[in-house]
């Protein structure tokens, strides 16, 4: 019985010892202690690179001047951008509760998103660009 509950003991042992070498390999990655907190700048890069990333293979890259802006509304977010007076939503997601229920993502003078409500009305988002910048107004 003394040696069953010894080998136990040194079997715990050991697989405890494996768990924190495993744990140090991984290093942060696991353990989160690694977070960094992006600046405004940071972001606008992350931004622009997604942006880049984004084109079809074959279609010209966006211009230089392109601004991405995030537009935030009670029934959901948006990520539009502009090449000159064209606007493009390069991302959408509702609020919980929403849905969208009817999106024109552009290249145009004006895209739109609607996100509908559980119950309530929908909030429409219509974007334009204004001196090269995303703006939005709610409409319903």
């Amino acid at each position: 019985m003394k040696k069953l509950i010894l080998a136990w003991a040194v079997t715990a042992l050991a697989a405890t010892g494996a768990a924190v070498a495993v744990l140090g390999l991984l290093g942060n990655s696991l353990t989160g202690t690694g977070s960094h907190v992006l600046t405004q700048p940071e972001i606008h890069a992350a931004l622009a690179t997604a942006t880049t990333r984004a084109a079809a293979p074959g279609s010209p890259a966006p211009s230089q001047t392109s601004q991405s802006k995030l537009i935030r509304s009670a029934g959901g977010t948006v990520i539009a951008s502009c090449d000159g007076d064209l606007v493009t939503l390069r991302s959408w997601s509702p609020a919980q509760d929403y849905s969208v229920d009817e999106v024109e993502p552009g290249p145009a003078r004006e895209a739109k998103v609607e996100f509908e409500p559980g119950e309530g009305e929908e909030i429409e988002l219509k974007i334009t660009c204004a001196n090269g910048v995303p703006v939005s107004r709610s409409g319903n």
